[in-house]
């Protein structure tokens, strides 16, 4: 026999219709299944009628647990890997057996599949052409107060995961830290029964919150910094506002739309508007 080969499968991040043909017949068809909380993972495979045999792997037993994988995966076993929900080694478990398994030449296939980030990220109306993940941002201390002060100055879509009963404080750090006027989409319980989105700014964010208590898990989309005033092309900026004015859409409305495309603070844009209104005056 020889050496096996790993397989990393994405799960559905709430809606079981979004498993894949694919991922189900390798999940059928492999020797064991690595999963982050065997329980979880259980209601996943009876669901779908599967009756591979499964084995813990989370952030408290990779020590041990990823050479025993090993040893069985140099011993020609096929594995899957799987996450509670969504793509293993994503801000879940995983990414040290999959690192261990290049380092031992083992074949590591990937199978996507559902995507939190990048699911929120499809709807939020916010720029998708250049962002960044960030995950979970560290709890607390320096290393959190690094983490922000870094993202002061990024000027893509900033991608973030958050529990809720730590959204509250981290929505009024970043508003401190990035500033209010900063575009937010939040995104809650993605593509399950109530998945809903939430769309403004970080300072009315803080307002929303406080008379809706978080209930779920969320992924924010955060507009990125603006790039600096030499970088910024304002002729090309007057001509597309003139053009939106033209084709009737109000100042606000024209000065909203810019600023969530070009991450440059809205009121800079209405200032603008103003400003073009006066010389045609």
């Amino acid at each position: 026999m020889g050496i096996g080969q790993l397989w990393v499968v994405g799960t559905p991040i709430g809606n079981l219709e979004d498993m894949t043909a694919r991922a189900l017949r390798i999940l059928k068809e492999v020797d064991l299944i690595a999963a982050e909380d065997t329980r979880h993972t259980g209601r996943l495979l009876q669901h779908f009628g599967i009756t591979t045999p499964q084995i813990s792997l989370h952030e408290h037993n990779t020590r041990q647990r990823v050479p025993q994988l090993l040893q069985r995966l140099e011993a020609g076993q096929q594995i899957a890997l799987v996450s509670d929900a969504g793509l293993p080694g994503v801000s879940d478990p995983g990414y040290e057996l999959i690192t261990a398994c290049i380092a031992a030449a083992i074949p590591v296939t990937p199978i996507p599949g559902p995507n939190a980030a990048l699911t929120a990220l499809m709807a939020s109306g916010l720029p998708m052409n250049r962002f960044c993940f960030e995950g979970f941002l560290p709890p607390k201390g320096r290393d959190r107060q690094q983490r922000l002060a870094a993202l002061q100055q990024e000027t893509r879509t900033i991608l973030l995961y958050e529990a809720p009963h730590r959204l509250v404080q981290t929505v009024t750090e970043l508003c401190q830290t990035l500033g209010s006027d900063r575009p937010l989409v939040l995104a809650r319980e993605l593509t399950k029964y109530h998945e809903e989105f939430w769309r403004g700014t970080l300072a009315t964010a803080c307002a929303h919150l406080a008379n809706h208590p978080p209930r779920g898990e969320y992924t924010l989309v955060i507009g990125g910094a603006a790039s600096s005033s030499s970088a910024v092309d304002w002729e090309a900026l007057k001509e597309e506002l003139s053009a939106l004015l033209a084709q009737g859409f109000s100042l606000t409305q024209a000065s909203s739309q810019i600023a969530t495309l070009t991450g440059l603070p809205r009121r800079h844009i209405y200032k603008l508007g103003l400003e073009l209104r006066h010389r045609e005056s």
